[in-house]
């Protein structure tokens, strides 16, 4: 149950933890977290990706390590058992990414909120302002019980680094699809983080992650609509596949409807253009 209704998650609120893992481009004006604290569903925390990625990387949003995952799981207090339902209110749908992260640590029920609080708003569903302080600060760990601390299960091929795309220009043993729009991929538009080439990776395909999503319900479109849409973008999905973006973000989003097609967990090439296209 990678994807989950709204009807769904209004009738199961008490029976899951819920975080929104709302992300917005800088050029939106946007602010995630004041949007979260002026309004969110009933229960959510806030997940901030900027804060819990790895600080000490050059790149945005690359992966934390398990130790981190580890303690920063525990002092939202999730366990291992827990249903996780993430939701956005983001035009990139950033969920997904989340999503993609706690499955990479092996977390066994994960969903995201299919047409996240756009929907869930357009729906006159009820909201709230309250927030728990406590959790998410890594401060309040001590408080938790050590029994129940949450453990990790790394899954490390999910994930490609730099030398491993490299080589597969060469080998091609994968394909690599990138998720940014088109006219970022055909090199028509300049990146909107200063320092980066225009461009895509060679030999790469492109399906923009918003081809995915129905603009009315802002839900992801279904299985035979996203088949077709990896067919006509000249994509085998009996092939392996390697999803790119501009900062592992909207690649997720095409990991869900990769899964949503065949049920495979989706493989990241995390630096993504943020790191390949570095002048």
């Amino acid at each position: 149950m990678n994807l989950v209704t709204t009807e769904w998650l209004e009738k199961n609120l008490d029976k899951v933890k819920i975080f929104d893992a709302s992300w917005h481009m800088p050029s939106s004006k946007r602010k995630a977290k004041k949007e979260y604290k002026e309004s969110h569903i009933k229960g959510a925390n806030f997940w901030d990706v900027d804060e819990h990625s790895d600080k000490d990387s050059a790149y945005p949003h690359m992966m934390s390590n398990s130790d981190y995952w580890t303690r920063m799981l525990w002092s939202f207090g999730i366990q291992n058992d827990d249903h996780i339902v993430v939701y956005d209110y983001s035009d990139t749908y950033s969920s997904c990414r989340l999503w993609f992260a706690l499955k990479y640590f092996g977390h066994k029920k994960v969903s995201v909120l299919d047409g996240g609080m756009k929907k869930w708003l357009e729906e006159n569903r009820s909201t709230s302002k309250d927030i728990n302080k406590d959790l998410g600060k890594f401060s309040s760990i001590d408080k938790l019980n050590t029994k129940s601390r949450y453990k990790v299960k790394e899954n490390t091929e999910w994930i490609k680094n730099k030398k491993q795309i490299d080589e597969n220009i060469k080998e091609t043993s994968f394909q690599i699809v990138d998720a940014r729009s088109r006219d970022r991929f055909e090199g028509k538009v300049d990146e909107p983080r200063p320092g980066l080439k225009k461009g895509c990776i060679i030999g790469s395909k492109n399906i923009p992650y918003k081809d995915c999503i129905n603009s009315v319900t802002n839900t992801f479109k279904s299985k035979p609509e996203l088949i077709k849409i990896f067919t006509q973008n000249n994509i085998d999905i009996s092939r392996p596949i390697v999803f790119t973006c501009g900062s592992g973000m909207t690649a997720c989003v095409l990991g869900m409807a990769y899964f949503i097609i065949s049920g495979k967990n989706a493989v990241i090439y995390d630096g993504s253009w943020s790191e390949y296209g570095r002048k």
